[in-house]
């Protein structure tokens, strides 16, 4: 039952993360949900995408993945938490049969330095790297 809403406690227990946690996934765009009323829903579906939990299908024995590790110097402390949002969107620009996307960031704000740390099939690494390449204004 794919279609199946879960609270945001029964998203936690699954995930094995506090509540709290949860819900700031949420906040980030990370997780996607649904508000009602006061409360949020999530879909099955997403919940098991955004764990990298295979709906139903075994995973190809020789999936490959590309870690990538991309540097940008010189950033103010509002364009590093902008790309950060533009990657966390992006990352969630899969579908359910999509492989997941992994990324972390970290930023040092007394040299400006930000690091993005990239796990995806290398095609969608490489469409990753395009729009970074985009949003920074450095493409061809």
């Amino acid at each position: 039952m794919s279609n199946m809403l879960l609270t945001v406690e029964q998203a936690a227990e699954e995930l094995k993360v506090h509540p709290k946690t949860v819900l700031r996934y949420i906040r980030e765009g990370r997780l996607q949900a649904t508000r009602i009323g006061k409360a949020y829903r999530i879909d099955r579906a997403k919940l098991d995408a955004f764990a990298g939990v295979a709906s139903g299908r075994t995973r190809p024995p020789h999936g490959v993945r590309a870690t990538v590790i991309v540097e940008i110097p010189a950033l103010t402390t509002e364009a590093a938490e902008r790309m950060a949002t533009f990657l966390g969107a992006a990352a969630l620009g899969g579908d359910a049969e999509t492989r997941p996307l992994h990324f972390n960031t970290a930023f040092d704000p007394t040299s400006g330095d930000l690091k993005i740390v990239l796990v995806a099939a290398p095609s969608d690494a490489a469409r990753l790297l395009e729009l970074i390449e985009l949003q920074l204004g450095l493409s061809r």
